[in-house]
């Protein structure tokens, strides 16, 4: 019995020491959602901003256990060599979505659409039904990244350890983007509460906090669009290289190498030089998915627009 105990206890603390170094290896996009996340809640009413973040925590959830999960696990398992066609998929996806932000700051139409819209009306059911599908579309690439590099980092593991310990990475990187996505948001309310205390300390601190969040707010918007092109054009570096294609990943090491040589911050140049790289060919696909969907007959309808 104690044996076995024993066992038991090893066997749980081998899983929470893997689902922590997957955990560990997809921090990099964990951040990208955090940044992608917050412009989904803009335009809304502030009571209505936690019960929007409760319901695209709950579908980014249910992307990963219920959809991306058994999907990523059957893949490894039989079909291992499908699984880097379809993550590239999903960073054209993200280099599309990204190139066409990128499009409408350009253009002036994003300032047009800021300017239509009031940041404390209700915008209505519709709209906000249309606006959580959307964050939950983005979330699924994002999240699939995710369980990817989750998956590479215990690969090596049998399959219920392995699957265990993407569980444990699918719920605890929820609760981390979402959990800061929610104190992101409700900062400024936060600011608010400071604002009515007695104390000048904490009432000057209150006052920082509602005047930083807009600036922070919109700094997150620019951020979460250099993401979804970085995300999106490493993907496709790295699965080009994946299916036999070097000579553009291998291009972006010949740049990034002087960096290494740099003393002290040689390992930090090198990631800028290739998260640039990255960018770049982010927006370039992602510039001509645009332009081949707005060629098409049918065009695009945006799924953030209210039908």
């Amino acid at each position: 019995m104690a044996g076995g105990l024993a066992a038991l206890l090893d066997d749980v603390a081998m899983i929470a020491k893997m689902a922590s170094s997957a955990g560990s290896k997809a921090i990099g996009v964990v951040v990208d959602d955090s940044a992608v996340t917050p412009r989904y809640v803009h335009g809304f009413e502030p009571a209505r901003e936690l019960p929007i973040i409760w319901r695209i925590a709950k579908g980014s959830l249910r992307n990963k256990l219920v959809f991306i999960l058994p999907a990523a696990l059957l893949l490894s398992q039989f079909a291992p060599l499908l699984l880097t066609p379809i993550l590239m998929l999903g960073g054209l996806y993200l280099s599309f979505e990204g190139a066409e932000k990128l499009l409408e700051y350009v253009t002036g139409e994003h300032r047009h659409k800021t300017e239509q819209a009031s940041p404390v009306v209700d915008i209505g059911v519709n709209r906000e039904d249309q606006m959580v599908r959307g964050a939950i579309t983005t979330d699924l690439i994002l999240s699939a990244e995710i369980m990817a590099i989750s998956l590479n980092a215990v690969a090596g593991a049998d399959f219920w350890p392995r699957a265990l310990a993407l569980v444990l990475v699918a719920i605890g990187i929820t609760a981390l983007v979402y959990g800061t996505v929610a104190l992101l948001v409700k900062m400024d309310d936060i600011g608010l509460r400071l604002t009515e205390g007695e104390s000048a300390g904490r009432q000057r601190l209150g006052r920082g906090l509602v005047a930083a969040m807009p600036k922070v707010m919109s700094a997150l918007s620019v951020i979460g669009l250099v993401a979804m092109l970085w995300v999106g054009g490493h993907i496709l570096l790295t699965g080009a290289d994946t299916l036999g294609w070097h000579a553009p990943y291998e291009l972006v090491h010949r740049l990034a190498d002087p960096a290494h040589a740099v003393p002290g911050v040689g390992g930090l140049l090198a990631w800028l030089v290739d998260t640039l790289a990255s960018a770049i060919v982010g927006v370039l696909v992602g510039l001509v998915a645009v332009g081949l969907m707005r060629l098409l007959p049918f065009g695009r309808h945006d799924p953030h627009e209210q039908g």
